[in-house]
């Protein structure tokens, strides 16, 4: 069984985040808040980690559709293709914050995922927990929700049901308080013209 362990997204624990990352760095699977619902995630230069994590989802490496949490946007440009002068401002309005942007990946992506992925799913959350494990491990790590087997809810709000429910198969279960119940929105930018794929939390008028 995991341990978990609470975290003030205000204010990260610095002893507590060096253990996270410390954790990540010998290839373990945590599940951590964001800005909307709970992740499940570990270090993207990992590839045994990120075939647990699919495991976890029930689905195969190659056909996964996670995304990954960056710091900032100076982090964006070994992950993706160049990205033009329109789209940098539409990701700098509306980052950090419940958006998921598909952007061209570049060649780092299809050996990471051992598949022929041309787009990733980028995220920066207006969460400081997961911002400070990237920045403190110096690399993005992936993300792909939580989910719950409820008929009314799609999401695993309480970070002890969490426990209760992937503890055998994860390593941390970070508790930073209830999570959201609504997903991030999903923007696809990889033609260069902003194209809604899901309306989640994140409010897409500003494009």
């Amino acid at each position: 069984m995991s341990q978990i362990i609470k975290i003030y997204p205000e204010n990260p624990n610095a002893k507590h985040i060096a253990k996270v990352i410390d954790l990540l760095e010998s290839g373990g699977v945590i599940i951590y808040p964001t800005d909307t619902v709970y992740s499940i995630g570990c270090d993207l230069n990992n590839p045994k980690a990120i075939e647990r994590v699919a495991r976890i989802k029930n689905v195969k490496p190659e056909k996964a559709d996670f995304s990954i949490i960056f710091y900032d946007l100076s982090m964006l440009s070994e992950y993706t293709k160049s990205v033009d002068t329109p789209t940098y401002k539409i990701l700098k309005k509306a980052l950090p914050g419940p958006f998921t942007f598909i952007l061209p990946a570049s060649s780092a992506i299809p050996r990471l995922f051992k598949n022929k992925k041309k787009t990733i799913g980028i995220r920066i959350p207006d969460n400081n927990i997961p911002r400070t494990i990237v920045k403190a491990l110096g690399r993005p790590i992936i993300a792909t929700s939580v989910h719950d087997d409820d008929e009314v809810l799609e999401y695993t709000t309480d970070p002890e049901l969490i426990l209760e429910k992937y503890g055998h198969l994860v390593d941390l279960v970070i508790d930073g308080g209830f999570g959201d119940l609504h997903a991030s929105t999903i923007i696809d930018m990889s033609s260069g013209e902003p194209e809604i794929l899901r309306l989640g939390k994140g409010d897409p008028d500003f494009i």
